[in-house]
């Protein structure tokens, strides 16, 4: 935890002082050990960043004067369309999505992604909340991405990717793409990530045929969460 996030939610004793008394408190008693006096870096959620000055403190809490001017980090280039990996991946992701600081992730169905990923439970909104907390906790960011759920492929490439994409290029990761990622945009783009094994001859079609132009992210065949942070460190500057 690179910084504590605070919300509309906490204790705030007036328009600037603010006590904490969970997780966030235990990290600063016990891995931080603040004297009185001493700053933290903190953060409003979805607004600006700054420093809380520890006014008070005892066994259980603490108590910090906020004061916030610097705006969030700048969003990621590119929005991202990935097909939904395996539970046990899910979070990792997440979190990858947060501390680079993507402004939109939509998890789609594929051939290759099984159906009882659909049924994971860190897929309720707590848990995503809590995966992404964790990323913009690292990355010291107050803006967590949206996510999106899509679980019927076609209609979302026929109804609802162009209007994503906005004008903007939309780029499928396809093995064996003669164009590299890194020469296909240099400006804000959607980038779509398939399973493990790839998207499937038919959604790979269906896509271009629709909007997208397929790209390649280098020589080796990458695990999904590889890829996802291949592309998104390809399109960050």
């Amino acid at each position: 935890m690179n910084i504590i996030l605070l919300g509309p939610q906490d204790c705030w004793l007036d328009d600037t002082t603010v006590l904490l008394r969970d997780r966030r408190a235990v990290h600063i008693l016990e891995l931080l050990k603040p004297n009185l006096g001493d700053t933290l870096r903190v953060g409003i959620r979805d607004g600006a960043l700054g420093t809380g000055r520890v006014v008070a403190m005892d066994a259980a809490t603490v108590e910090l004067a906020v004061q916030t001017r610097e705006p969030p980090p700048r969003r990621h280039r590119f929005e991202i369309v990935l097909a939904l990996p395996r539970p046990k991946m899910l979070r990792r992701i997440l979190r990858t999505v947060a501390e680079f600081g993507v402004s939109d992730l939509h998890l789609i169905n594929s051939a290759r992604v099984e159906k009882s990923f659909w049924q994971s439970p860190l897929l309720a909104g707590d848990k995503v909340e809590e995966a992404l907390l964790a990323g913009m906790e690292r990355s010291c960011d107050t803006v967590a991405p949206r996510v999106h759920q899509h679980r019927l492929f076609r209609p979302f490439v026929e109804d609802r990717l162009v209007e994503i994409c906005g004008g903007r290029p939309c780029l499928i990761a396809e093995m064996g793409s003669p164009q590299a990622l890194s020469s296909a945009a240099d400006g804000p783009a959607v980038v779509m990530i398939g399973p493990e094994g790839g998207f499937v001859p038919f959604e790979l079609d269906l896509a271009q045929a629709v909007i997208a132009r397929p790209v390649h992210l280098g020589e080796r065949l990458l695990s999904v969460d590889t890829a996802l942070t291949a592309a998104l460190a390809l399109g960050w500057g």
